[in-house]
């Protein structure tokens, strides 16, 4: 049987294939995704509301109505818990009605566009459409570890210097970073900035400063008695989100290894049955993870933030508005860089992207013949935007409004722990 072959540049093809790799990026397993609520069904009344946005109860946000394009702004608003004593009896209400009182940040959105060049020799032995299969598969994957690096970097609020060939992001020191970052890197705010052990800044961290349940016990108690402390995450299937609540910590592999390394049998028992117990439903719950004390810890992947000795890191101040500083990073040597990891709740990260115009999907597939109808090029471009939250409370302190950091030694696994 004869197959059917969409020539290049086809619209029919620009239609399916953009679809298709947004579909494909959205249910492919990552890390990032997994941290993303569902979008609500089709032809439900809140899609009117809630603007296409996947769950507020999960850490990123995900908004695909947008219909701005490249270059501008939108602004996404908080409104502060309100304050005020309640009126007794027929004591009269007018007068001492709460105010209602919010902020906004603003979120950039811009084009990004990313190719395929399948090569003369490849063309020429292969149909069109297992080229675009093939350039389909590269580019998602390319895709996914582009969107995981964008939304780590912005959470932890710094790049650091580990550099993998896994690396799709830059160093901060790449002419090119702000652009493909979008959106400013901002470090955490001061409230959601800890240190493992009896640190209490980058430059005091020595070699007994690694991240140890003991740790978490006390995050726990900061997340509850804090300012605008960190909502939970309450997943798809946890049945105990309201009793018990829960928060994701992302850590490295060497992070992960110390804490079991270092921690007594029993406990670590506890700390990996635990997840099983509670995530039996959740896809967040797979791979490498524990809980303890309401804390979801989870491996990343290879790609992390990582400070070397003596590296130049910004931080906050003190002050209630957000200013800033640089931090010299201890110098421990090449055994003991430090870890940032990320502690997540509710709503602390927005990506947003808009609908092409004229295919109607939110990746735009284009494809072309080159050098004299020889070589076929595929290229993919989306217009979007990503930051994590940050707002000002009523008290006029920023806080990031789902994220806080804790920098953490991470030993080698070749030296023994202190």
């Amino acid at each position: 049987m004869a197959q059917t072959n969409v020539p290049a540049g086809h619209a029919l093809a620009a239609k399916i294939y953009g679809a298709a790799v947004f579909a494909e990026y959205v249910t492919t397993p990552s890390f990032s995704n997994r941290l993303t609520g569902p979008a609500p069904a089709l032809g439900s009344a809140t899609n009117i509301l809630e603007k296409m946005q996947t769950s507020a109860n999960y850490p990123i946000v995900r908004i695909t109505d947008l219909s701005k394009k490249a270059g501008d702004t939108i602004s996404v608003d908080c409104f502060n818990v309100l304050e005020g004593r309640p009126v007794m009896g027929d004591k009269k209400l007018n007068g001492k009605m709460m105010s209602l009182s919010s902020s906004s940040m603003d979120l950039i959105i811009d084009q990004t566009r990313a190719g395929v060049d399948s090569g003369g020799k490849m063309a020429q032995q292969r149909t069109m459409h297992d080229l675009r299969s093939v350039a389909k598969a590269g580019l998602v994957g390319w895709w996914t570890r582009y969107m995981d690096q964008i939304k780590l970097v912005h959470m932890a609020g710094a790049r650091g210097s580990q550099n993998s060939s896994e690396w799709v992001v830059p160093l901060a020191s790449d002419p090119e970073f702000a652009e493909i970052m979008v959106n400013t890197v901002k470090a955490p705010t001061y409230n959601r900035h800890f240190y493992a052990g009896d640190a209490t800044a980058l430059s005091n961290l020595d070699t007994a400063d690694y991240l140890k349940l003991s740790d978490l016990d006390r995050l726990r108690t900061l997340i509850e008695e804090g300012d605008n402390p960190l909502q939970p995450v309450k997943l798809d299937g946890d049945f105990a989100a309201d009793e018990d609540p829960l928060w994701v910590l992302l850590v490295s592999p060497r992070v992960y290894g110390n804490l079991l390394r270092q921690s007594g049998t029993t406990a670590i028992r506890t700390f990996q049955q635990n997840a099983m117990q509670r995530g039996a439903k959740n896809p967040l719950f797979t791979g490498t993870v524990g809980l303890w004390n309401g804390i979801l810890v989870k491996k990343m992947p290879r790609t992390f933030i990582e400070f070397a000795s003596n590296e130049v890191v910004t931080t906050t101040t003190s002050a209630a508005a957000y200013t800033t500083t640089t931090t010299t990073v201890a110098n421990l040597g090449a055994n003991y860089p430090v870890h940032r990891c990320i502690l997540l709740g509710a709503q602390a990260f927005a990506e947003a992207f808009g609908k092409d115009s004229a295919t109607g999907t939110h990746f735009n597939w284009n494809e072309e013949m080159t050098d004299h109808k020889n070589v076929v090029e595929f290229s993919l471009r989306a217009i979007g935007g990503f930051s994590k939250l940050r707002f000002r409370n009523k008290a006029g302190y920023d806080y990031d409004n789902g994220v806080a950091v804790i920098d953490t030694v991470a030993p080698s696994p070749n030296v023994a722990l202190a």
